[in-house]
Order: C-alpha cells, then sequence, then structure tokens
C-alpha cells in the first residue's frame, strides 16, 4: 500500500527537472508490532501517482507503537487514517470538531477525546497544565491505541503533549526539545520549551507504560 507525502517541510527537496514529475511515496506495513512506516522512496511518473495512494496530515509522525501526532485531519487524510486502524483521537483544538469529521469517527467506531487549549501566540501563550496531564492520562491507556494527537497545525500544542511524555519516558530535555523543534521550526516557541521543562511528571509516574521507548 502506497501513501503521498507532501512536501512542505522542506520545499528544497523538491526536483526541479520540468519534464518529468516525482511522486514521493513511503510504504505503510502493518505487523503484530504495530504500523510501522518504511524508509521513503521516489519512484518517477505520473503512473505512480495514482488513485491508491493515502495522503496523511501535515506533520505526520509515528511516536511510540500506538501513538501517532499530525495536524488537524482533512477530509482528504480519512483513507490514510483509515489504515492505521484507531481507535481513539485527541484533539487539542478547543473549536467544535468538524462534521466531515465526526462522521468520520463514527463510521469507522473512533472516540475522540477533546481537550481544548486556545491557540495563542508569545507573549500570551498560557498552557494548563491539568488539560496536559488529563490528555497524558488518555495516550498512556493502550486501551486508547492505536491513538492520534493532533492540533491544528501539529506543532505546538501537540508537541507540548508529546514533549510531557518524552520527560515519562526518561528522555533528556535536550532530545525533547530537539524533536519539538523538528516540528515547530521557525515557530519554536520559548514558552513550550520552558513548559515542558517545569512539567511535573511524578504524579503520572504510577501509570503503566507498555509501548516501545518506556522499556528502558
Amino acid at each position: 500500500m502506497k501513501l503521498e507525502l507532501n512536501n512542505l517541510h522542506h520545499p528544497e527537496d523538491q526536483e526541479t527537472d520540468s519534464e518529468s514529475e516525482m511522486c514521493r511515496t513511503i510504504e505503510v506495513v502493518a505487523g503484530s508490532g504495530g504500523v510501522q512506516l518504511s524508509p521513503v522512496k521516489k519512484t518517477s511518473g505520473a503512473d505512480d501517482c495514482a488513485d491508491d495512494l493515502f495522503i496523511p496530515p501535515l506533520n505526520f509522525s509515528l511516536v511510540d507503537n500506538g501513538i501517532f501526532r499530525s495536524g488537524f485531519p482533512e477530509p482528504a487524510n480519512f483513507s490514510f487514517l483509515h489504515t492505521l486502524g484507531l481507535r481513539s483521537i485527541i484533539c487539542l483544538c478547543p473549536e467544535p470538531y468538524p462534521e466531515p469529521n465526526t462522521e468520520f469517527l463514527k463510521s469507522n467506531g473512533i472516540k475522540l477525546f477533546q481537550f481544548g487549549i486556545e491557540g495563542y501566540k508569545e507573549p500570551f501563550v498560557n498552557i494548563p497544565d491539568d488539560t496536559i496531564r488529563e490528555a497524558l492520562k488518555v495516550v498512556l491507556d493502550v486501551r486508547n491505541h492505536p491513538v492520534l494527537i493532533h492540533c491544528k497545525r501539529g506543532k505546538h500544542r501537540t508537541g507540548c503533549l508529546v514533549g510531557c511524555l518524552r520527560k515519562l519516558q526518561r528522555w533528556c530535555l535536550t532530545s525533547v526539545f530537539d524533536e519539538y523543534q523538528r516540528f515547530a521550526a521557525a515557530k519554536a516557541r520559548v514558552a513550550d520549551q520552558r513548559f515542558m521543562e517545569m512539567f511535573d511528571v511524578s504524579s503520572l509516574k504510577h501509570l503503566p507504560m507498555t509501548f516501545s521507548c518506556s522499556k528502558r
């Protein structure tokens, strides 16, 4: 099975040859350990960019076994999301969930957990500690896996939640910040990184973590 990757993150990597179009594809492999993404490969020709391609949401990535992250899913992404076999979605946006997305959840038996966090810009960033803590409990519960975490762009709010998860997984702060910055890029916020640094994971350490990166 093939899916199409957009090139929004690295436009400098796009091919400039006008005589042939390149379609970047990646293969999704489902196995007993969950969904795995094989290395990206390029194939030329319009025939390779056919209807069997699946388009992931903006900033889509695997976080851990059974945990994914992305920007807000669009209808064009539904076919791809269907291949993940999601049980739940964590939305970090406060706005009402769009009707097409709600219908997709209903038709696929996916549960929605919405933790509304306003998308303020610096210097008015206010990340509610309690909201992140409750969202983390949903992430850590394997009964909700496979789970997709998303906000609007998959950068700041999603990055903070994933960063706090990494602290629970005993990642050093340098690695936590590196991962956050890979998605936030030029939009990285000092307030977000300060929040992750100060976030106290001690009250969550009693919760079981049975997925891969916690096994250290």
